[in-house]
């Protein structure tokens, strides 16, 4: 057995452990639609349910996810990899019991990981699967090389998306790039639509239908609509005083909608829900063409 096949059998052994996470990874096609917010307060609300709640800040460069929490992580994902940090070294504790993990510079480093590095990180992913029962990844806006290969090793993405024109069409943009992308597959893929900052329930659904209408005519994929969240000032104030607006305004429109969503996502049975795959799989799924070589 070569070392490249020796490899193969350990993150397959690694990337599945006895006991995974559901990885719910949120995107859009442009910057400024409120997707980080969704992910930051769609975790507290999952966490009010019970559920361990991990969001991944793969964002890379930038840091939306702990400035919207008002906390600086001391540590992020490179310090695991390259500087001897353990995994709750790099889990910082937030609000409600969930954690978060800033990604550093990402996806460029992990780009250069030797096969021992790769292997190394799968196995401390394990330890993360055993630790979460849901873990969100807030994903860059556009359709970057990083942001695509996120949603395209995703088996269950939330899209983001406004009723602005441009929203719309940037959304089928990462849409059609993914259908493009022949190294992968997304027939197991659950993409649900995520109306935001719409004047009413009615808007929201006819923003999906558009979308869906394209998508269904053009692309070979399948959109859900997961629901509408209402335009609400206090989100922004929610924003500016680096507060979840969840915790902050917990009778507007804006947390009824989001806790409507994680009431929905923890209601599937397994039947419904999609294959869980674990974040260390995702992981396994993002550097694949590292992990044949």
């Amino acid at each position: 057995m070569d070392q490249a096949e020796k490899l193969r059998k350990m993150v397959r052994e690694q990337a599945q452990p006895r006991r995974v996470a559901r990885v719910i990874t949120v995107t859009s096609g442009k910057g400024g639609v409120g997707k980080s917010s969704i992910s930051v307060n769609l975790a507290i609300a999952l966490s009010r349910l019970g559920n361990r709640v991990v969001i991944l800040d793969a964002d890379f460069g930038l840091a939306n996810v702990e400035v919207m929490l008002g906390i600086r992580p001391q540590y992020n994902l490179a310090d695991l990899m390259f500087r001897g940090k353990g995994l709750s070294d790099i889990i910082t504790e937030g609000p409600e019991n969930i954690g978060f993990i800033s990604g550093g510079s990402g996806i460029q480093e992990l780009a250069n990981l030797t096969r021992d590095q790769i292997v190394f990180l799968i196995q401390k992913l394990v330890e993360l699967d055993e630790r979460a029962d849901i873990i969100i990844v807030d994903t860059g806006a556009g359709i970057s090389d990083s942001v695509l290969e996120f949603v395209a090793a995703s088996s269950e993405v939330l899209l983001v998306a406004t009723p602005e024109p441009t929203s719309i069409t940037d959304a089928y943009a990462l849409l059609k790039t993914l259908n493009r992308k022949t190294d992968v597959s997304l027939a197991e893929t659950v993409i649900k639509v995520i109306a935001n900052r719409v004047d009413s329930h009615e808007d929201g659904k006819e923003l999906y239908d558009k979308l869906s209408l394209v998508v269904g005519k053009f692309l070979n994929l399948k959109l859900e609509f997961m629901g509408s969240v209402p335009q609400d000032t206090s989100v922004t104030k929610a924003v500016m005083k680096q507060k979840p607006a969840v915790m902050l305004y917990p009778n507007t429109s804006f947390a009824a909608s989001l806790t409507s969503f994680a009431h929905s996502l923890s209601e599937h049975t397994n039947e419904e829900a999609p294959s869980k795959m674990g974040i260390a799989q995702l992981f396994t799924n993002l550097l694949r063409s590292r992990i044949r070589k």
